[in-house]
């Protein structure tokens, strides 16, 4: 009884952290644990005692509480209380200590985390606090690292919440680092350089040792198999190459180099006593801890095998699934915000699906040799565990990611434990550990290849949209039933057809859906039409919109194809050909230079669409979607949708503005969304908008105060991010209205 009152006491301190996401979750949980106490001991003689019930409330409470006192809060002088949300960026020159080695971000800057001093002129140099998301130009961190004292000057910024439908939470991301505040800066000056040891000193002769053998990328990917990618900076397209195909797990240090650790010093110690094994194995534990750095995953793997370490000194047999609880339960003590990190999250269900499920499914594959069923039955079992939360953050399913694992896992047993052997050469052996790391050349070069192979197969990313909590809850519910449940075991197929169920029907109601979203973006206007299953994209969309914006949002709808791609300026052609490698276009809208009537013809825009030219003042119907090209430069175009129209508006100059109004080309439209610059008062008397949305960060006073005196409703991407309609009178804003 003993060890199940521990395990519900710890299932009880992670329900009560997961239920923080909802309101007042904890008494709710606490309102259960006194409904069980006094119902459950009538309804069940065989249950836990009544008091059980009480005490799993109370720890639930408990942990809730400790959740919310544990949460990052900006203090007094923190840096942030220098900023306002009416003045939320200002440029100053901030002075403090580095906290972490620089590393590339995808937008081509250097990050790092710096430990605010001082920041003048706001500040007058007075003394300050708070750690800063800092981003700098490459060439200004190529020197910098942990413990130096610099001075930065740049542009200071409070994060923004997700401005997107499921987008990134910026400001969610840094509260959960303890940071509040964002510097762009642009120069870096060393004030004192660091004189102290550290671990990063260790990890960059490992990387350094490696790279010189092997070049890049090679280099990088065996660092960051022994590292941790985390630790290394890993070109983003290798990166992104190994997720799409479910082998993120290859580049994260976790359980399987803490087993090729535990396994070299075991063996290295296997003449002396189990006390002097102990030692060692929890000395080179710690120094992986300290290489790879205090990580969710790593900490986790790092606690177990010190369990099984101390399960060897005292001669007892551990019970895995009590040390994973207590493992989980010990990471969300010392840190609680965890049990919302996703590496967290997928580190643990991995882990628990090895335990659970591969001994079964290796059970049934008895038929098959002993060396190649473990081969099968692990990708198996860790894509089960992790594909509901996988479906939950990304709404993306990887169909190859089980053979992907099963023909890789050879190479990266071979390239781990290679590339550990190099590492720890190379801590005392600079030129000795880059020669071992050349050995593995050709097959990390052999791995890169195969994981390229299956990324350029078809429908290796397959989008089918992000899941919601209730379905994740759902998923896992019937994964556990058919894992400990007699009768649910031999029966999973039910489970099975209950989760296809389950997924499909989203999608089923994504295709009866008419949405129009149009994104926030930094700079250009892009507008998504989701009309009964087909998608029509307005937009000048750019490399970098394409891939932080308009990719993640298709990708979190499950959608596969973009059916109409409009372009009103012919220039940006070569964007959509860019985009196309990400994902499929049907047809490609945009303006022709000559006035022919509509016949849609082959193009090399892009090599699987089809051109379609608009011409000037002839409609060109897509699905139920109407679409007018007014004026080509500056861009003016109609769109009717559900019986509402659209009229855009594209920068122009007064004199432009006059001569269109003069030659009466503006019709009248519901919907006026334009770029947020100056609009003549003539030329929105003569669109006469019932509504008025801005693709912009903010909207030109004169404007402003004029639509305002019309009472006309103003939406503003950068205020309110995302702006949404389906059909009906009221556009519902991503956030809430600034002003």
């Amino acid at each position: 009884m003993g060890s199940i009152t521990a395990a519900i006491a710890c299932i009880a301190w992670i329900v009560g952290l997961l239920f923080t996401a909802i309101p007042f979750g904890g008494w709710i949980l606490l309102g259960v644990g006194i409904l069980a106490t006094l119902l459950v001991p009538h309804f069940w003689k065989t249950a836990l005692s009544a008091k059980l019930w009480l005490v799993a409330g109370v720890i639930a409470l408990l942990a809730n509480g400790y959740f919310h006192l544990r949460l990052p809060q900006p203090q007094n002088h923190d840096i942030s209380r220098l900023l306002s949300p009416t003045e939320s960026a200002l440029t100053v020159l901030v002075t403090g200590n580095i906290s972490s080695l620089p590393q590339l971000t995808r937008n081509h800057k250097a990050q790092f985390w710096l430990q605010a001093q001082q920041i003048a002129p706001i500040g007058d140099g007075k003394p300050i606090t708070g750690k800063v998301y800092v981003t700098v130009p490459p060439e200004q961190a190529t020197k910098l690292h942990p413990g130096q004292r610099v001075s930065v000057s740049g542009v200071l910024y409070l994060p923004k919440p997700a401005a997107n439908p499921q987008g990134f939470d910026f400001k969610a991301f840094l509260q959960k680092e303890g940071s509040f505040a964002g510097l762009r800066g642009d120069r870096v000056e060393l004030q004192q350089d660091s004189t102290g040891w550290g671990w990063w000193q260790v990890q960059q002769r490992i990387v350094q040792a490696q790279q010189k053998s092997l070049g890049s990328p090679e280099g990088a990917l065996v660092s960051a198999m022994v590292l941790g990618g985390r630790s290394v900076d890993l070109p983003y397209d290798v990166k992104d190459a190994f997720v799409r195909v479910g082998l993120a797990h290859a580049l994260a240090a976790s359980g399987f180099q803490t087993s090729l650790i535990l396994g070299v010093m075991l063996a290295l110690t296997r003449r002396f006593s189990e006390r002097v094994q102990c030692v060692a194995g929890s000395l080179a534990l710690a120094s992986f801890v300290g290489l790879a750095g205090l990580q969710p995953a790593v900490l986790r793997a790092a606690l177990m095998g010190l369990g099984g370490l101390l399960a060897l000194g005292l001669n007892r047999k551990m019970k895995p699934l009590g040390a994973l609880l207590l493992t989980a339960t010990s990471l969300l003590v010392i840190n609680p915000l965890w049990i919302f990190d996703l590496g967290f999250q997928l580190s643990f269900l991995a882990t628990l699906g090895l335990l659970v499920t591969v001994p079964p499914l290796t059970k049934r594959l008895d038929w098959m040799p002993t060396a190649i069923a473990p081969l099968i039955a692990v990708p198996i079992a860790a894509y089960i565990w992790t594909l509901p939360l996988q479906l939950g953050a990304f709404g993306v399913l990887s169909p190859y990611s089980i053979p992907a694992n099963m023909l890789t896992s050879p190479l990266i047993s071979l390239i781990s434990l290679g590339g550990m052997a190099s590492a720890m050469v190379a801590i005392v052996w600079l030129d000795g550990g880059s020669a071992l790391a050349g050995l593995l050349k050709y097959p990390t070069q052999a791995l890169i290849a195969i994981v390229n192979g299956f990324n350029r197969l078809p429908g290796n990313a397959l989008a089918i949209g992000t899941v919601s909590v209730v379905v994740v809850i759902t998923l896992y519910t019937l994964i556990g039933l058919s894992s400990f449940h007699r009768w649910w075991q031999k029966r999973w197929w039910y489970s099975l057809a209950m989760a296809i169920m389950l997924l499909i029907m989203p999608l089923w109601a994504g295709a009866h859906l008419t949405k129009v979203t149009v994104l926030a973006t930094n700079r250009e206007p892009v507008l998504v039409l989701r009309d009964r299953g087909r998608v029509l994209v307005l937009g000048e969309v750019e490399p970098q919109t394409a891939q932080f914006t308009l990719i993640p949002y298709l990708q979190k709808h499950g959608i596969n194809q973009i059916d109409w791609a409009v372009s009103l300026d012919s220039s940006m052609a070569t964007n959509w050909n860019a985009m196309s490698q990400q994902i499929s276009i049907k047809y490609l809208l945009q303006p022709s230079v000559t006035a022919v009537n509509y016949q849609p013809e082959q193009t090399s825009v892009t090599p699987q669409s089809v051109l379609v030219p608009l011409v000037l003042n002839q409609s060109v119907q897509v699905g139920a979607t109407q679409i007018k090209l007014l004026n080509p430069n500056p861009a003016i175009a109609q769109f009717t949708i559900r019986n509402k129209t659209w009229l855009w508006l594209a920068t122009m100059r007064m004199e432009e503005a006059k001569t269109i109004l003069s030659m009466a080309q503006i019709p009248s439209a519901q919907i006026l969304w334009w770029s947020g610059t100056f609009i003549l008062p003539e030329l929105v008397e003569a669109v006469n908008p019932e509504v008025a949305i801005a693709s912009a960060q903010t909207v030109n006073p004169e404007t402003a105060h004029y639509f305002q005196h019309r009472g006309i409703p103003v939406y503003i991407t950068g205020q309110d991010g995302a702006i949404q309609w389906t059909g009906s009178k009221e556009f519902t804003p991503t956030l809430d209205a600034i002003n």
